[in-house]
Protein backbone atom coordinates (compact mmCIF):
# COMPACT_ATOMS: atom_id res chain seq x y z
CA UNK A 1 0.00 0.00 0.00
CA UNK A 2 2.19 2.77 -1.27
CA UNK A 3 0.63 5.24 -3.66
CA UNK A 4 -2.54 6.88 -2.41
CA UNK A 5 -3.10 8.50 -5.79
CA UNK A 6 -3.61 4.96 -7.05
CA UNK A 7 -6.04 4.40 -4.20
CA UNK A 8 -8.20 7.24 -5.52
CA UNK A 9 -8.62 5.33 -8.74
CA UNK A 10 -10.65 3.00 -6.53
CA UNK A 11 -12.67 5.57 -4.58
CA UNK A 12 -15.00 3.10 -2.94
CA UNK A 13 -11.97 1.79 -1.09
CA UNK A 14 -12.01 5.10 0.80
CA UNK A 15 -15.72 5.02 1.12
CA UNK A 16 -17.87 7.43 1.17
CA UNK A 17 -20.14 4.76 1.04
CA UNK A 18 -18.70 0.67 3.21
CA UNK A 19 -15.86 0.43 2.03
CA UNK A 20 -18.03 3.25 3.63
CA UNK A 21 -17.97 6.61 5.23
CA UNK A 22 -18.82 8.44 7.93
CA UNK A 23 -21.30 12.28 11.10
CA UNK A 24 -23.40 17.16 14.62
CA UNK A 25 -25.12 18.58 17.42
CA UNK A 26 -27.70 16.74 19.49
CA UNK A 27 -30.38 18.42 17.46
CA UNK A 28 -28.88 17.01 14.25
CA UNK A 29 -28.65 13.54 15.73
CA UNK A 30 -32.31 13.74 16.72
CA UNK A 31 -33.19 14.80 13.17
CA UNK A 32 -31.07 11.93 11.82
CA UNK A 33 -32.95 9.43 14.01
CA UNK A 34 -36.26 10.90 12.86
CA UNK A 35 -35.20 10.53 9.23
CA UNK A 36 -34.29 6.91 9.92
CA UNK A 37 -37.74 6.32 11.33
CA UNK A 38 -39.28 7.76 8.18
CA UNK A 39 -36.99 5.60 6.05
CA UNK A 40 -37.98 2.46 7.93
CA UNK A 41 -41.64 3.28 7.57
CA UNK A 42 -41.25 3.73 3.80
CA UNK A 43 -39.15 0.62 3.24
CA UNK A 44 -42.06 -1.23 1.67
CA UNK A 45 -41.42 0.68 -1.57
CA UNK A 46 -38.12 -1.17 -1.98
CA UNK A 47 -39.14 -4.80 -2.27
CA UNK A 48 -36.74 -7.75 -2.62
CA UNK A 49 -36.22 -9.20 -6.07
CA UNK A 50 -38.60 -11.94 -7.14
CA UNK A 51 -35.84 -14.53 -6.93
CA UNK A 52 -34.55 -13.29 -3.58
CA UNK A 53 -33.28 -15.95 -1.18
CA UNK A 54 -35.23 -16.70 1.96
CA UNK A 55 -33.91 -17.93 5.28
CA UNK A 56 -34.64 -21.28 6.81
CA UNK A 57 -34.70 -23.15 3.50
CA UNK A 58 -34.29 -26.91 3.71
CA UNK A 59 -31.60 -27.17 1.04
CA UNK A 60 -28.78 -26.16 3.37
CA UNK A 61 -27.98 -22.93 1.56
CA UNK A 62 -27.43 -19.69 3.48
CA UNK A 63 -29.31 -16.51 2.57
CA UNK A 64 -27.15 -13.45 3.17
CA UNK A 65 -28.16 -9.81 2.68
CA UNK A 66 -25.97 -6.75 2.24
CA UNK A 67 -25.97 -3.24 0.78
CA UNK A 68 -22.41 -3.70 -0.49
CA UNK A 69 -21.98 -3.89 -4.25
CA UNK A 70 -19.55 -5.72 -6.51
CA UNK A 71 -18.23 -3.87 -9.56
CA UNK A 72 -16.06 -6.78 -10.64
CA UNK A 73 -14.82 -10.20 -9.55
CA UNK A 74 -11.62 -10.02 -11.56
CA UNK A 75 -8.88 -10.32 -8.92
CA UNK A 76 -6.55 -8.14 -11.01
CA UNK A 77 -9.02 -5.24 -10.86
CA UNK A 78 -11.18 -5.73 -7.73
CA UNK A 79 -10.30 -3.13 -5.10
CA UNK A 80 -13.46 -2.68 -3.06
CA UNK A 81 -14.70 -4.38 0.09
CA UNK A 82 -17.40 -6.70 -1.19
CA UNK A 83 -15.43 -8.12 -4.13
CA UNK A 84 -12.62 -8.71 -1.65
CA UNK A 85 -14.95 -10.76 0.57
CA UNK A 86 -16.22 -12.74 -2.40
CA UNK A 87 -12.74 -13.42 -3.76
CA UNK A 88 -11.58 -14.53 -0.32
CA UNK A 89 -14.26 -17.23 -0.42
CA UNK A 90 -13.97 -18.09 -4.11
CA UNK A 91 -10.19 -18.30 -4.19
CA UNK A 92 -7.13 -19.23 -2.14
CA UNK A 93 -3.95 -17.33 -1.42
CA UNK A 94 -0.36 -18.32 -0.78
CA UNK A 95 -0.81 -17.30 2.86
CA UNK A 96 -3.84 -16.74 5.06
CA UNK A 97 -4.74 -16.46 8.74
CA UNK A 98 -5.73 -19.14 11.20
CA UNK A 99 -9.45 -18.46 11.79
CA UNK A 100 -10.05 -16.26 14.82
CA UNK A 101 -6.41 -15.11 14.99
CA UNK A 102 -3.85 -12.93 13.26
CA UNK A 103 -1.43 -15.85 12.90
CA UNK A 104 -0.22 -15.89 9.29
CA UNK A 105 -0.02 -19.46 7.98
CA UNK A 106 0.58 -21.16 4.61
CA UNK A 107 -2.44 -21.91 2.43
CA UNK A 108 -1.39 -22.68 -1.15
CA UNK A 109 2.18 -22.51 0.11
CA UNK A 110 3.36 -25.44 2.22
CA UNK A 111 5.67 -23.40 4.43
CA UNK A 112 6.61 -19.83 5.22
CA UNK A 113 9.01 -18.40 2.60
CA UNK A 114 12.76 -18.83 2.72
CA UNK A 115 14.14 -15.29 2.65
CA UNK A 116 17.59 -14.39 1.33
CA UNK A 117 20.06 -12.62 3.58
CA UNK A 118 19.51 -9.31 1.82
CA UNK A 119 15.73 -9.58 2.32
CA UNK A 120 15.03 -9.46 -1.42
CA UNK A 121 14.42 -13.04 -2.55
CA UNK A 122 11.48 -15.12 -1.32
CA UNK A 123 11.39 -18.83 -2.18
CA UNK A 124 7.98 -20.40 -1.59
CA UNK A 125 7.15 -24.14 -1.76
CA UNK A 126 3.66 -24.89 -3.11
CA UNK A 127 0.96 -27.51 -2.59
CA UNK A 128 0.77 -30.34 -5.13
CA UNK A 129 -2.84 -31.43 -4.52
CA UNK A 130 -4.80 -28.40 -5.74
CA UNK A 131 -7.05 -28.24 -8.80
CA UNK A 132 -8.70 -25.09 -10.12
CA UNK A 133 -12.44 -24.85 -10.75
CA UNK A 134 -12.02 -25.80 -14.41
CA UNK A 135 -9.80 -28.82 -13.68
CA UNK A 136 -6.48 -27.05 -14.32
CA UNK A 137 -3.78 -28.33 -11.93
CA UNK A 138 -2.31 -25.66 -9.68
CA UNK A 139 1.45 -25.27 -10.27
CA UNK A 140 4.13 -22.65 -9.84
CA UNK A 141 3.58 -21.62 -13.47
CA UNK A 142 -0.11 -20.95 -12.74
CA UNK A 143 0.88 -18.77 -9.77
CA UNK A 144 3.47 -16.91 -11.87
CA UNK A 145 0.81 -16.27 -14.53
CA UNK A 146 -1.64 -14.98 -11.91
CA UNK A 147 0.88 -12.67 -10.22
CA UNK A 148 2.13 -11.30 -13.55
CA UNK A 149 -1.45 -10.68 -14.63
CA UNK A 150 -2.21 -8.90 -11.34
CA UNK A 151 0.75 -6.57 -11.92
CA UNK A 152 0.63 -6.09 -15.69
CA UNK A 153 -3.07 -5.74 -16.54
CA UNK A 154 -3.22 -2.30 -14.96
CA UNK A 155 -6.08 -2.88 -12.54
CA UNK A 156 -6.77 -0.76 -9.48
CA UNK A 157 -4.71 -2.84 -7.02
CA UNK A 158 -1.83 -3.57 -9.43
CA UNK A 159 0.60 -1.25 -7.65
CA UNK A 160 0.43 -3.37 -4.49
CA UNK A 161 2.77 -5.82 -6.21
CA UNK A 162 4.21 -3.91 -9.16
CA UNK A 163 5.80 -1.34 -6.83
CA UNK A 164 7.55 -4.10 -4.89
CA UNK A 165 8.29 -7.08 -7.16
CA UNK A 166 11.26 -7.06 -9.50
CA UNK A 167 10.70 -10.57 -10.86
CA UNK A 168 8.60 -13.68 -10.29
CA UNK A 169 9.46 -17.11 -11.68
CA UNK A 170 8.77 -20.79 -11.31
CA UNK A 171 12.02 -22.35 -10.11
CA UNK A 172 10.39 -25.76 -9.97
CA UNK A 173 7.03 -27.33 -10.73
CA UNK A 174 5.96 -26.46 -7.21
CA UNK A 175 8.43 -23.77 -6.21
CA UNK A 176 7.88 -20.04 -6.63
CA UNK A 177 10.70 -17.49 -6.39
CA UNK A 178 9.92 -13.79 -6.04
CA UNK A 179 12.58 -11.09 -6.04
CA UNK A 180 11.70 -7.70 -4.57
CA UNK A 181 13.07 -4.34 -5.65
CA UNK A 182 13.69 -3.42 -1.99
CA UNK A 183 13.28 -5.26 1.33
CA UNK A 184 9.73 -5.45 2.63
CA UNK A 185 9.21 -7.37 5.87
CA UNK A 186 5.43 -7.37 5.46
CA UNK A 187 5.58 -9.16 2.11
CA UNK A 188 4.16 -12.51 3.33
CA UNK A 189 1.21 -10.62 4.83
CA UNK A 190 0.73 -8.78 1.53
CA UNK A 191 0.46 -12.17 -0.19
CA UNK A 192 -2.73 -12.74 1.83
CA UNK A 193 -4.50 -9.94 -0.11
CA UNK A 194 -7.71 -11.34 -1.60
CA UNK A 195 -6.78 -10.50 -5.20
CA UNK A 196 -3.45 -12.34 -5.14
CA UNK A 197 -5.12 -15.63 -5.91
CA UNK A 198 -4.46 -18.14 -8.70
CA UNK A 199 -6.70 -18.01 -11.76
CA UNK A 200 -6.88 -20.36 -14.72
CA UNK A 201 -4.66 -19.42 -17.71
CA UNK A 202 -7.35 -21.02 -19.86
CA UNK A 203 -9.91 -18.40 -18.78
CA UNK A 204 -7.81 -15.25 -18.34
CA UNK A 205 -5.27 -13.24 -20.33
CA UNK A 206 -2.28 -11.07 -19.52
CA UNK A 207 -2.64 -7.66 -21.16
CA UNK A 208 -3.45 -4.09 -20.25
CA UNK A 209 -7.16 -3.77 -19.50
CA UNK A 210 -7.88 -7.46 -20.17
CA UNK A 211 -10.39 -8.10 -17.36
CA UNK A 212 -13.19 -10.63 -16.81
CA UNK A 213 -15.50 -8.79 -14.38
CA UNK A 214 -18.42 -11.25 -14.31
CA UNK A 215 -16.65 -14.58 -13.86
CA UNK A 216 -14.17 -16.27 -11.56
CA UNK A 217 -12.19 -19.46 -12.16
CA UNK A 218 -9.86 -20.11 -9.26
CA UNK A 219 -9.19 -22.68 -6.56
CA UNK A 220 -11.35 -21.86 -3.53
CA UNK A 221 -14.12 -23.61 -1.56
CA UNK A 222 -16.90 -22.10 -3.70
CA UNK A 223 -17.53 -21.78 -7.41
CA UNK A 224 -19.33 -18.76 -8.83
CA UNK A 225 -22.82 -19.92 -9.91
CA UNK A 226 -24.30 -16.54 -10.94
CA UNK A 227 -23.34 -12.89 -10.73
CA UNK A 228 -25.79 -9.99 -11.11
CA UNK A 229 -26.16 -6.51 -9.67
CA UNK A 230 -28.88 -7.59 -7.23
CA UNK A 231 -28.02 -11.23 -6.49
CA UNK A 232 -24.95 -13.48 -6.39
CA UNK A 233 -24.89 -17.23 -5.89
CA UNK A 234 -21.95 -19.33 -4.74
CA UNK A 235 -22.01 -23.13 -5.10
CA UNK A 236 -19.83 -25.51 -3.12
CA UNK A 237 -16.69 -26.67 -4.90
CA UNK A 238 -17.07 -30.42 -4.52
CA UNK A 239 -13.43 -31.00 -5.50
CA UNK A 240 -11.95 -28.54 -3.03
CA UNK A 241 -8.67 -29.63 -1.50
CA UNK A 242 -9.21 -27.89 1.86
CA UNK A 243 -11.90 -27.44 4.51
CA UNK A 244 -15.28 -28.43 3.09
CA UNK A 245 -17.95 -25.70 3.48
CA UNK A 246 -20.39 -26.28 6.33
CA UNK A 247 -23.30 -25.25 4.08
CA UNK A 248 -24.56 -26.15 0.62
CA UNK A 249 -23.92 -22.72 -0.87
CA UNK A 250 -24.47 -19.00 -0.36
CA UNK A 251 -27.31 -16.94 -1.86
CA UNK A 252 -26.52 -13.24 -1.60
CA UNK A 253 -29.12 -10.52 -2.04
CA UNK A 254 -27.85 -6.99 -2.60
CA UNK A 255 -30.19 -4.33 -1.19
CA UNK A 256 -30.39 -0.75 -2.36
CA UNK A 257 -30.96 0.69 1.11
CA UNK A 258 -30.16 -0.13 4.75
CA UNK A 259 -33.88 0.11 5.53
CA UNK A 260 -34.73 -2.71 3.14
CA UNK A 261 -31.92 -4.89 4.48
CA UNK A 262 -33.04 -4.16 8.04
CA UNK A 263 -36.71 -4.99 7.43
CA UNK A 264 -36.01 -8.13 5.41
CA UNK A 265 -33.79 -9.54 8.14
CA UNK A 266 -36.23 -8.63 10.93
CA UNK A 267 -39.05 -10.44 9.16
CA UNK A 268 -36.98 -13.61 8.68
CA UNK A 269 -36.19 -13.19 4.99
CA UNK A 270 -32.46 -13.62 5.55
CA UNK A 271 -30.21 -15.90 7.58
CA UNK A 272 -27.48 -13.29 7.85
CA UNK A 273 -27.35 -9.49 7.46
CA UNK A 274 -23.95 -7.83 7.02
CA UNK A 275 -23.06 -4.29 6.01
CA UNK A 276 -24.30 -1.68 6.16
CA UNK A 277 -26.92 -0.66 8.71
CA UNK A 278 -27.34 2.75 10.32
CA UNK A 279 -26.57 3.29 14.02
CA UNK A 280 -30.25 3.42 15.06
CA UNK A 281 -31.02 0.20 13.17
CA UNK A 282 -28.06 -1.53 14.82
CA UNK A 283 -29.15 -0.30 18.24
CA UNK A 284 -32.70 -1.59 17.66
CA UNK A 285 -31.48 -5.02 16.56
CA UNK A 286 -29.29 -5.18 19.65
CA UNK A 287 -32.17 -4.28 22.00
CA UNK A 288 -34.63 -6.69 20.40
CA UNK A 289 -32.33 -9.65 19.79
CA UNK A 290 -33.79 -11.95 22.48
CA UNK A 291 -37.40 -11.25 21.59
CA UNK A 292 -36.74 -11.23 17.86
CA UNK A 293 -34.87 -14.52 17.73
CA UNK A 294 -31.58 -13.37 16.25
CA UNK A 295 -27.93 -13.08 17.23
CA UNK A 296 -25.75 -9.96 17.36
CA UNK A 297 -22.14 -10.68 16.47
CA UNK A 298 -19.84 -7.76 17.22
CA UNK A 299 -16.32 -7.45 15.90
CA UNK A 300 -13.56 -4.95 15.70
CA UNK A 301 -12.37 -3.27 12.54
CA UNK A 302 -9.06 -2.20 11.06
CA UNK A 303 -10.64 0.78 9.28
CA UNK A 304 -9.48 4.08 10.72
CA UNK A 305 -11.17 7.50 10.58
CA UNK A 306 -9.05 10.63 10.89
CA UNK A 307 -8.51 14.28 10.02
CA UNK A 308 -5.82 15.20 7.52
CA UNK A 309 -4.21 18.60 8.27
CA UNK A 310 -2.69 20.45 5.31
CA UNK A 311 0.52 22.03 6.56
CA UNK A 312 0.82 24.07 3.33
CA UNK A 313 -2.08 26.29 4.36
CA UNK A 314 -1.65 28.89 7.12
CA UNK A 315 -1.95 28.66 10.06
CA UNK A 316 -1.65 24.85 9.83
CA UNK A 317 2.00 25.32 8.96
CA UNK A 318 2.47 26.02 12.70
CA UNK A 319 2.82 22.75 14.60
CA UNK A 320 1.34 24.40 17.72
CA UNK A 321 -1.90 25.02 15.83
CA UNK A 322 -2.02 21.42 14.63
CA UNK A 323 -1.41 20.17 18.16
CA UNK A 324 -4.11 22.51 19.51
CA UNK A 325 -6.64 21.14 17.02
CA UNK A 326 -5.77 17.60 18.08
CA UNK A 327 -6.17 18.56 21.75
CA UNK A 328 -9.67 19.97 21.06
CA UNK A 329 -11.03 16.68 19.73
CA UNK A 330 -13.28 14.86 22.22
CA UNK A 331 -13.42 11.27 20.97
CA UNK A 332 -15.68 9.86 23.72
CA UNK A 333 -18.16 12.64 22.92
CA UNK A 334 -18.17 11.59 19.25
CA UNK A 335 -18.64 7.97 20.20
CA UNK A 336 -21.59 8.63 22.49
CA UNK A 337 -23.33 11.39 20.57
CA UNK A 338 -22.77 10.30 16.98
CA UNK A 339 -22.35 6.52 17.15
CA UNK A 340 -24.46 5.54 20.18
CA UNK A 341 -21.42 3.70 21.56
CA UNK A 342 -20.90 1.75 18.31
CA UNK A 343 -17.36 3.04 17.78
CA UNK A 344 -14.02 3.09 19.57
CA UNK A 345 -11.88 6.20 20.15
CA UNK A 346 -8.66 6.07 18.12
CA UNK A 347 -5.40 7.47 19.49
CA UNK A 348 -2.90 6.39 16.83
CA UNK A 349 -3.12 5.86 13.10
CA UNK A 350 -2.17 2.25 13.88
CA UNK A 351 -5.28 0.52 15.28
CA UNK A 352 -5.07 -1.06 18.76
CA UNK A 353 -5.64 -4.49 17.20
CA UNK A 354 -1.90 -4.37 16.50
CA UNK A 355 0.34 -4.99 19.51
CA UNK A 356 2.67 -2.22 18.29
CA UNK A 357 -0.08 0.42 18.54
CA UNK A 358 0.51 3.10 21.17
CA UNK A 359 -2.19 5.60 22.30
CA UNK A 360 0.15 8.51 21.66
CA UNK A 361 -2.52 11.15 21.12
CA UNK A 362 -4.31 10.21 24.34
CA UNK A 363 -1.08 10.32 26.32
CA UNK A 364 0.21 13.59 24.87
CA UNK A 365 -2.92 15.65 24.18
CA UNK A 366 -5.92 13.88 25.71
CA UNK A 367 -9.58 14.37 24.73
CA UNK A 368 -11.29 17.75 24.73
CA UNK A 369 -8.22 19.21 26.42
CA UNK A 370 -9.23 22.82 25.89
CA UNK A 371 -6.80 24.21 28.47
CA UNK A 372 -3.93 22.70 26.50
CA UNK A 373 -5.45 23.96 23.24
CA UNK A 374 -5.77 27.51 24.63
CA UNK A 375 -2.17 27.41 25.85
CA UNK A 376 -0.87 26.30 22.46
CA UNK A 377 -2.96 28.83 20.53
CA UNK A 378 -1.83 31.65 22.83
CA UNK A 379 1.79 30.69 22.15
CA UNK A 380 1.00 30.75 18.42
CA UNK A 381 -0.38 34.32 18.68
CA UNK A 382 -4.12 33.68 18.70
CA UNK A 383 -6.58 35.39 21.03
CA UNK A 384 -10.18 36.59 21.17
CA UNK A 385 -8.93 39.64 19.29
CA UNK A 386 -7.18 37.42 16.74
CA UNK A 387 -9.26 34.22 16.66
CA UNK A 388 -8.45 30.97 14.85
CA UNK A 389 -10.75 29.70 12.12
CA UNK A 390 -10.68 25.95 11.59
CA UNK A 391 -12.07 24.91 8.19
CA UNK A 392 -13.16 21.26 7.95
CA UNK A 393 -14.25 19.58 4.69
CA UNK A 394 -16.08 16.30 4.11
CA UNK A 395 -17.83 14.56 1.18
CA UNK A 396 -21.40 15.82 0.91
CA UNK A 397 -22.96 12.35 0.67
CA UNK A 398 -21.56 11.34 4.07
CA UNK A 399 -24.22 11.90 6.71
CA UNK A 400 -21.96 10.51 9.44
CA UNK A 401 -19.16 12.93 8.65
CA UNK A 402 -21.61 15.80 8.62
CA UNK A 403 -22.68 14.92 12.15
CA UNK A 404 -19.07 14.40 13.28
CA UNK A 405 -17.98 17.77 11.88
CA UNK A 406 -20.88 19.63 13.45
CA UNK A 407 -20.43 17.87 16.79
CA UNK A 408 -16.81 19.01 16.77
CA UNK A 409 -17.95 22.54 15.88
CA UNK A 410 -20.42 22.74 18.76
CA UNK A 411 -17.97 21.24 21.26
CA UNK A 412 -15.05 23.49 20.32
CA UNK A 413 -16.97 26.75 19.98
CA UNK A 414 -18.74 26.13 23.29
CA UNK A 415 -15.46 25.48 25.12
CA UNK A 416 -13.41 28.21 23.42
CA UNK A 417 -15.93 31.00 22.61
CA UNK A 418 -14.39 33.87 20.69
CA UNK A 419 -11.04 32.08 20.36
CA UNK A 420 -11.91 29.39 17.80
CA UNK A 421 -14.50 29.30 15.03
CA UNK A 422 -15.12 26.07 13.13
CA UNK A 423 -16.22 26.45 9.51
CA UNK A 424 -17.83 23.30 8.05
CA UNK A 425 -17.68 22.80 4.28
CA UNK A 426 -18.56 19.93 1.97
CA UNK A 427 -18.44 19.03 -1.69
CA UNK A 428 -19.25 16.04 -3.88
CA UNK A 429 -17.08 13.06 -2.97
CA UNK A 430 -15.32 12.49 -6.29
CA UNK A 431 -14.45 16.19 -6.49
CA UNK A 432 -13.10 16.17 -2.95
CA UNK A 433 -10.82 13.17 -3.42
CA UNK A 434 -9.56 14.32 -6.81
CA UNK A 435 -8.55 17.68 -5.33
CA UNK A 436 -7.05 16.55 -2.04
CA UNK A 437 -3.61 16.08 -3.55
CA UNK A 438 -3.77 19.59 -5.03
CA UNK A 439 -3.66 21.10 -1.55
CA UNK A 440 -7.01 22.88 -1.82
CA UNK A 441 -8.50 21.89 1.53
CA UNK A 442 -7.10 22.83 4.97
CA UNK A 443 -8.62 19.85 6.83
CA UNK A 444 -10.55 16.86 5.54
CA UNK A 445 -12.41 14.09 7.34
CA UNK A 446 -11.32 10.82 5.79
CA UNK A 447 -10.95 7.10 6.40
CA UNK A 448 -8.61 4.30 5.39
CA UNK A 449 -9.20 0.65 4.58
CA UNK A 450 -6.03 -1.45 4.77
CA UNK A 451 -5.27 -3.99 2.08
CA UNK A 452 -3.55 -6.49 4.33
CA UNK A 453 -2.88 -7.01 8.01
CA UNK A 454 0.36 -5.25 8.91
CA UNK A 455 1.15 -1.94 10.66
CA UNK A 456 3.04 -0.74 7.57
CA UNK A 457 -0.34 -0.16 5.92
CA UNK A 458 -1.02 2.57 8.50
CA UNK A 459 2.44 4.16 8.33
CA UNK A 460 3.87 4.49 4.83
CA UNK A 461 0.60 5.69 3.18
CA UNK A 462 0.45 8.54 5.70
CA UNK A 463 4.03 9.56 6.46
CA UNK A 464 5.89 8.50 3.32
CA UNK A 465 6.97 10.97 0.64
CA UNK A 466 9.01 10.37 -2.52
CA UNK A 467 9.84 13.99 -3.40
CA UNK A 468 9.79 17.03 -1.17
CA UNK A 469 11.51 19.14 1.44
CA UNK A 470 10.83 20.49 4.91
CA UNK A 471 10.19 23.94 3.45
CA UNK A 472 7.95 22.89 0.53
CA UNK A 473 6.41 19.82 2.15
CA UNK A 474 5.66 16.68 0.18
CA UNK A 475 5.49 17.40 -3.55
CA UNK A 476 4.97 13.81 -4.70
CA UNK A 477 4.11 10.73 -2.70
CA UNK A 478 1.76 9.23 -0.17
CA UNK A 479 1.33 12.17 2.22
CA UNK A 480 0.79 14.55 -0.70
CA UNK A 481 -1.97 12.32 -2.04
CA UNK A 482 -3.42 12.08 1.47
CA UNK A 483 -3.66 15.87 1.80
CA UNK A 484 -1.25 16.50 4.70
CA UNK A 485 1.87 17.19 2.58
CA UNK A 486 3.98 15.94 5.47
CA UNK A 487 7.67 15.60 4.68
CA UNK A 488 10.42 14.29 6.90
CA UNK A 489 13.69 12.72 5.78
CA UNK A 490 13.82 11.04 9.18
CA UNK A 491 10.35 9.55 8.69
CA UNK A 492 11.32 8.25 5.24
CA UNK A 493 14.42 6.62 6.70
CA UNK A 494 12.47 5.04 9.57
CA UNK A 495 9.82 3.74 7.16
CA UNK A 496 12.51 2.09 5.07
CA UNK A 497 14.12 0.61 8.19
CA UNK A 498 10.91 -0.90 9.56
CA UNK A 499 10.09 -2.30 6.12
CA UNK A 500 13.46 -4.04 5.95
CA UNK A 501 13.61 -5.20 9.59
CA UNK A 502 12.81 -8.89 10.03
CA UNK A 503 13.25 -8.92 13.82
CA UNK A 504 9.82 -8.13 15.40
CA UNK A 505 11.23 -6.42 18.51
CA UNK A 506 13.59 -4.21 16.51
CA UNK A 507 10.80 -3.38 14.09
CA UNK A 508 8.45 -2.43 16.95
CA UNK A 509 11.03 0.02 18.31
CA UNK A 510 11.17 1.76 14.93
CA UNK A 511 7.38 1.87 14.71
CA UNK A 512 7.26 3.37 18.23
CA UNK A 513 9.49 6.21 16.99
CA UNK A 514 7.19 6.78 14.02
CA UNK A 515 4.12 6.96 16.26
CA UNK A 516 5.89 9.51 18.47
CA UNK A 517 6.60 11.52 15.34
CA UNK A 518 2.89 11.37 14.43
CA UNK A 519 1.85 13.12 17.64
CA UNK A 520 4.76 15.55 17.68
CA UNK A 521 4.16 16.71 14.10
CA UNK A 522 0.37 16.08 13.88
CA UNK A 523 -0.06 15.74 10.12
CA UNK A 524 -3.19 13.75 10.98
CA UNK A 525 -5.54 13.46 13.94
CA UNK A 526 -6.86 9.92 14.53
CA UNK A 527 -10.55 10.03 15.49
CA UNK A 528 -12.43 6.75 15.71
CA UNK A 529 -12.93 3.19 14.54
CA UNK A 530 -16.40 1.82 13.91
CA UNK A 531 -17.31 -1.50 15.41
CA UNK A 532 -18.40 -4.09 12.88
CA UNK A 533 -21.67 -6.01 13.27
CA UNK A 534 -23.16 -9.13 11.73
CA UNK A 535 -26.70 -10.26 12.52
CA UNK A 536 -27.72 -13.90 12.21
CA UNK A 537 -30.98 -15.72 12.91
CA UNK A 538 -31.04 -18.13 15.84
CA UNK A 539 -29.88 -21.54 14.70
CA UNK A 540 -27.31 -20.10 12.29
CA UNK A 541 -23.76 -20.83 13.46
CA UNK A 542 -20.20 -20.13 12.42
CA UNK A 543 -20.83 -16.44 11.78
CA UNK A 544 -18.02 -14.09 12.75
CA UNK A 545 -15.77 -11.25 11.66
CA UNK A 546 -12.14 -12.23 11.48
CA UNK A 547 -9.45 -10.05 13.10
CA UNK A 548 -8.10 -9.60 9.56
CA UNK A 549 -11.59 -8.26 8.64
CA UNK A 550 -12.50 -11.18 6.44
CA UNK A 551 -15.84 -13.00 6.50
CA UNK A 552 -15.50 -16.80 6.18
CA UNK A 553 -18.69 -17.82 4.40
CA UNK A 554 -17.71 -21.49 4.28
CA UNK A 555 -17.93 -21.72 8.09
CA UNK A 556 -21.59 -20.63 8.26
CA UNK A 557 -24.02 -23.43 9.07
CA UNK A 558 -27.66 -23.78 10.09
CA UNK A 559 -28.95 -26.33 12.55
Amino acid sequence: MVDLASRWRGLSRWTMGRRRFGRRTLQFVALFSLCLGVALGCAGNNQPAANAPTSGSSNGRIALGTTLTARTLDPADAYETFPGILLFNLGDRLYTYTPGTTDLVPQLATDMPAISEDGLTYTIPLRQDVTLHDGTPFTAEVMVFSIRRFMENGGRPAYLLSDKIQSVEATGDYELTITLSSPFAAFPALLSFSGITPVSPASYEIGSGQFNPNTFVGSGPYKLASFASDAIKLDVNEDYWGEVPANQGIDIQIFTSPANLYNTFRTGGLDVAYQTLDPEQIATLQREADAGGWQVIEGGTNVINYMSLNRRIEPLDDVRVRQAIAAMVDRPLLNNRVFQGQAEPLYSLIPPSFAVSQPVFQDALGDGNFDKARELLTEAGFSEANPLTVEIWYPSASTIRSIVANTLKESIETALPGLVTVDIQNTEGATLWQNVGQGIYPIILSNWYPDFYDPDTFIQPFLGCETGSVEAGCEEGASQANGSFFYSAEANALIAQQRAEQDPAARQAIIDDLQTMMVEEVPYVPLWQNKDFVFAQDGVGGVGIEPSQQFLLWRITRS
